[in-house]
Parts: structure tokens; C-alpha cells; sequence
């Protein structure tokens, strides 16, 4: 535990922490334009959970965090109807039971991986944020995991894989690239993270990248290295 006469320091998991509240205190997130949520749109919540990777840390240059930081991801089922086969946080639709937007985090992400919310710290709930490709509004909920749990995929028909990442790694800038999406003759562009042959894109790329900066994480990197992607169906 860091005494109060003592600040965290910079390259520990206790000044990793100290970055993330200050990050979500600084309110919403940095995400760039996005499209307005049509009415009727679906609140749900999804779990960015940092925590201390107990094996394998980072081989990359960590520079702005621990080597043994890590974040919660998973590979969504390609059946599904909503981002089929993409990288995402855990989460999903609020259920009248949920107390609050941490509390659906939780939930799904149980659900999902099978963690115990009881070693889950809940840093921050942020600002709600329109998805309208999927005509949800979701809620960020910053998590920081002081008792890791073991996570799998629960149910294939929705999550096929659930890894924690070394944030060190997707920090890297040989890692990272725009994304490119081409549909009715417009392009979108966002961040996006090649994670040894798994791209991490779209909304979960943008919250990544939108929480690296706040917290100061961010290195330079090749903006203008702009990639396509290419969808499952």
C-alpha cells in the first residue's frame, strides 16, 4: 500500500491506478464524432477492467505503464447479429434488476467470463456514449480488478474468447493503425490495435484509445498508417 507521504509512482500497477482516476475525472472521453443514438435506443454498460497480469507481461517497451498491466477483452461469437467475431469489453443491455450502470457491468461481465465482481473495484462510471450501429447507449465503467478471478468464455453462442492483454503491448506504436471501414460510399476511421494477428477496432479501439490519453498512457504512433477492415459474415 502506497503511504499518503509517498505518491504513486509512475511505472507501478499503484500509479497505473492513480492515472485511471484521474483520467475519469476528467468526465467524458476524447472519442471524436460519433452518431447520434436514434430514440428508443437500449442503455447498456460495458466493463473496462486494468489490472495486474500474473503471467506473461509485456515484452514492449514500457515506458508509460508496468510491464504487468494488463485490460479484460473478449472475442465476440461470429453468429451473433451484433458485431459478429469483434474484440469487445464485457457488457450489455441493462435489465430492470440492475441497480446502476456498474451493476450491469458487472453482471454481463460475470456472466460472460465468469469473474467474481467481489475483486472489482469500481473506479468510475463515465459518461453514457451513443452506439448507434447497434442503437444502444453505453455506459464506460472503470474497474480496477484487486482480486483476480479466473475468466473464460461462458456461453460460445456469445463469447468464444476471453484474454487480458499487457496494456504496455497495445500501447506500442508498431501495434497500432487507423482502421478503415468502407460502407455506402463513405469511410470511417478510428484507432485500432493489432494484438499478434487480432485487430481490436471500432467502438472498443476508440475507448482504449480515448482512456489512454486521459490517463496520459498515449505514445506517438503513425496516424496516417490507415489499414481496411474486413468484416466477418
Amino acid at each position: 500500500m502506497t503511504s499518503s507521504a509517498e505518491p504513486p509512482t509512475a511505472g507501478t500497477t499503484a500509479g497505473a491506478r492513480a492515472d485511471l482516476l484521474a483520467a475519469a475525472a476528467k468526465g467524458v472521453l476524447a472519442l471524436g464524432r460519433l452518431p447520434d443514438a436514434v430514440d428508443g435506443a437500449h442503455p447498456a454498460s460495458v466493463l473496462i477492467l486494468f489490472g495486474r497480469l500474473d503471467d506473461d507481461p509485456s515484452d514492449a517497451d514500457a515506458i508509460t505503464v508496468p510491464a504487468d498491466l494488463d485490460v479484460l477483452l473478449q472475442r465476440r461469437a461470429a453468429t451473433l447479429s451484433s458485431h459478429p467475431g469483434q474484440v469487445s469489453f464485457p457488457g450489455g443491455r441493462t435489465e430492470a434488476d440492475d441497480a446502476d450502470a456498474a451493476a450491469t457491468a458487472l453482471r454481463e461481465a460475470q456472466e460472460e467470463t465468469g469473474l467474481d465482481p467481489a475483486g472489482v473495484e469500481i473506479l468510475a462510471t463515465l459518461p453514457e456514449i451513443p452506439l448507434a450501429v447497434s442503437n444502444h447507449l453505453v455506459t464506460p465503467v472503470l474497474g480496477w480488478w484487486r482480486e483476480p478471478s479466473r475468466v473464460v468464455a461462458v456461453d460460445h453462442a456469445e463469447t468464444v474468447q476471453v484474454f487480458r492483454v499487457p496494456v504496455a503491448t497495445l500501447l506500442d506504436p508498431a501495434r497500432r493503425f487507423t482502421s478503415t471501414l468502407s460502407r455506402m460510399g463513405q469511410t470511417f476511421r478510428g484507432p485500432a490495435f493489432d494484438v499478434d494477428g487480432t485487430i481490436v477496432w471500432g467502438f472498443t479501439a476508440m475507448l482504449l484509445d480515448g482512456v489512454f490519453e486521459a490517463a496520459g498512457w498515449t505514445l506517438p504512433w503513425d496516424r496516417s498508417d490507415e489499414r481496411p477492415i474486413r468484416l466477418e459474415v
